[in-house]
């Protein structure tokens, strides 16, 4: 699913209209295509925060960028100045309950926070995964307004992943098949604009397909890095 999504956004990044900064906890789903990403943060870079940091500076620079914005416009449109900024959390719940360090995680919550209840308006976006649907294990689900659940164990865990009554709406999300032939990618969308669920299937990006879009390159812009 999210690499369904990256390449969806391949011709936006290579336009410089689009950014992605990854945060990739298990180090092996994201670091794949490093090269892809206008910053990067993972567990092994800096475990007292690297990936808190890369949060923490998409938090500020959308606070710049909405002060920039103040008085001038009520609507966002991407430009190589002002790129369209993707953030992507790969195992959200490990920096919001799983992290060992209490003030990681408190850090963490905060700058998603932030992000996720004021980044529309000024081209910001976080798109965060975990395996876990229980409340607790992330306390911001309401900031998140489009919803996927993939293939769950429970009935019960479909409304909470995609809110009240959505299994009842047609969200089987319990019963999509684990043969990955048939089920791999299958899940059901409920979007922010309407209560109805819809059944999807993300395209299947292999290794080959993400080299072929790292050999494709990237502006050479000058903020490039790592967190």
């Amino acid at each position: 699913m999210i690499w369904s999504t990256i390449r969806a956004l391949l011709p936006l990044l290579l336009g410089g209209l689009v950014e992605v900064w990854a945060v990739d906890p298990k180090r092996m789903e994201l670091s794949f295509g490093r090269a892809l990403f206008e910053r990067y943060g993972r567990y092994s870079d800096d475990p007292k925060g690297g990936m808190v940091d890369l949060l923490e500076a998409a938090a500020e620079d959308m606070n710049a960028r909405a002060e920039r914005f103040a008085g001038h416009t009520r609507s966002f449109t991407p430009s190589r100045e002002f790129p369209f900024r993707v953030i992507v959390v790969d195992e959200l719940a490990f920096l919001t309950a799983y992290c060992p360090e209490r003030d990681l995680r408190k850090r963490a919550e905060s700058a998603l926070a932030v992000l996720t209840s004021q980044g529309r308006s000024v081209g910001y976006c976080v798109i965060g995964a975990q395996q876990d649907a229980r409340k607790e294990v992330n306390n911001l689900r309401n900031l998140f307004p489009d919803r996927i659940a993939l293939r769950l164990d429970e009935d019960d865990q479909v409304d909470m992943v995609l809110g009240d009554g959505a299994r009842d709406r047609g969200a089987l999300a319990d019963q999509i098949s684990s043969v990955p032939e048939v089920g791999a990618g299958v899940g059901f969308v409920r979007l922010e604009t309407s209560p109805d669920p819809v059944r999807v299937r993300a395209a299947y990006v292999s290794d080959a397909d993400i080299r072929a879009m790292l050999a494709l390159g990237l502006p050479d812009l000058d903020n490039k890095g790592a967190a």
